[in-house]
């Protein structure tokens, strides 16, 4: 994946390379990709539909080069994903870098029209398993409840593009 350097300090091509993590999550919408493609990229509207994740767009419109904030917080607990919007195919793919301290590497969100307007949505990522010898312990343990996490997710986004409560009226 190449791109604009993620975090603006020489990381792009260590970030954007994928890494020993990988997960992906599918599911098919009954609506048509454009409507799919903008809900998924309404950064902000993702909030109602990841668990505990408030989703913020901290420079830039959402699109290309955009840097976008995702905080997932359980109690006192909280994760910070920043990722940096690498490329734009709408309405069919989009790429980011997560370039945090924490989550590190490339994911792409994919829309596919089939038939009957209705869309397939593959989210896949990439990431850089912290914690050398011991995150690559740790991931078999933790990469189930991130499939199904994600999984879950998509479905509950799925539900609200299907009901027409996605994309808000204020995406762009």
């Amino acid at each position: 994946m190449t791109g604009p350097d993620p975090a603006g300090g020489g990381l792009a091509d260590e970030a954007a390379q994928p890494g020993a993590g990988e997960f992906t999550a599918t599911v098919i919408v009954d609506a048509p990709a454009e409507r799919v493609f903008a809900a998924l990229t309404d950064w902000e509207g993702q909030s109602d539909w990841i668990p505990l994740t408030r989703v913020r767009v901290v420079e830039g419109d959402g699109g290309e080069g955009s840097l976008i904030e995702a905080v997932t917080a359980l109690g006192p607990a909280a994760l910070r994903d920043e990722m940096r919007v690498v490329r734009v195919d709408a309405p069919y793919e989009v790429g980011v870098v997560h370039c945090g301290r924490l989550l590190r590497g490339p994911g792409v969100l994919r829309c596919t029209p089939l038939a009957d307007d209705r869309t397939q949505v593959v989210w896949h990522e990439w990431f850089h398993l912290p914690g050398g010898a011991a995150g690559r312990v740790a991931w078999p343990l933790l990469w189930p409840g991130s499939k199904a996490s994600l999984t879950l997710a998509l479905k509950r986004f799925a539900r609200l593009v299907e009901s027409g409560r996605l994309p808000r009226p204020s995406t762009r």
